[in-house]
């Protein structure tokens, strides 16, 4: 599964320096096509700099980073344009426009292919139009298409994203945190749903979450990141939620370590206790 000849995401001692912050320190991953895989840790262990460095995004500070046969550093403008209409990103705040309807949102997700101006739903083709609809199905808002998206639950806004992405028709699909903002019941749908679409369509899937129990439950793999380093990779079955909470309870040594993982742990505890 994690063969090297099929890793699509290759990390290769990426380190990467914000000023005086270190947010990467030699930080190594291989992800294989069709992989599921979460990244946890503690706010500001790295997860969201490790996802915006395989978009290219970021530039690592030295390292590589390898996309889908790209050395991603070294692309400019349309090189840099092509590898990203492959690599769909959900976010943690969904990115909608507010003002304009779930079937705009997602259309926006096909902007790479869309030549001359654009006039409302018109500017784009029949068969994108179609296409978008279809996808809307997919994640059950087919009923909502000319609806504003800020109109929409937070679980919906999120199903509305997902859809954009896979407009792109995607390999990678990256995803930020996407249920942070989500209820329990609304974030185990959506993720859900996300590994459903990647088993259908072979998607490789990158996902940062601070929910222990999703996290075992949905990936293929985990892989627990602390103060930028990669400190736990390993297959999910057998797996138990003590092993995966090392990540946490290690970095604890001083005493704003110690409230993060009070929170950490007070958000898996609410999400249980909620379900």
């Amino acid at each position: 599964m994690n063969a090297a000849s099929d890793a699509l995401i290759r990390l290769d001692g990426v380190t990467k320096t914000f000023g005086s912050t270190m947010a990467l320190k030699d930080a190594s991953l291989q992800v294989s096509r069709g992989e599921i895989v979460v990244l946890l840790g503690l706010s500001g262990s790295g997860k969201s700099t490790l996802l915006r460095h395989v978009d290219g995004l970021e530039v690592p500070t030295s390292g590589s980073v390898e996309v889908l046969g790209a050395q991603v550093p070294s692309l400019r403008g349309r090189a840099l344009r092509a590898l990203r209409s492959r690599v769909g990103f959900i976010f943690q705040q969904f990115e909608l426009v507010p003002s304009l309807t779930v079937l705009e949102n997602v259309l926006t997700g096909s902007l790479s292919t869309v030549r001359g101006p654009r006039l409302g739903l018109w500017g784009y083709s029949k068969a994108a139009r179609l296409q978008a609809l279809g996808h809307l199905d997919r994640v059950g808002l087919l009923d909502r298409a000319y609806q504003r998206s800020d109109t929409l639950s937070g679980g919906q806004q999120q199903r509305v994203a997902i859809a954009r992405a896979l407009m792109q028709k995607p390999d990678i699909l990256l995803a930020d945190e996407p249920v942070a903002s989500l209820d329990p019941e609304s974030s185990e749908q959506v993720m859900a749903l996300i590994r459903e679409i990647a088993a259908d369509e072979g998607l490789t899937v990158v996902c940062s979450l601070h929910q222990v129990d999703l996290a075992i439950s949905w990936a293929d793999r985990i892989v627990g990141l602390r103060h930028g380093q990669v400190v736990l990779d390993t297959p999910t079955t057998d797996l138990t939620k003590a092993e995966v909470m090392e990540i946490y309870g290690r970095v604890a040594t001083t005493t704003a370590e110690i409230q993060a993982v009070q929170i950490e742990l007070a958000d898996a505890v609410a999400e249980v206790g909620a379900s």
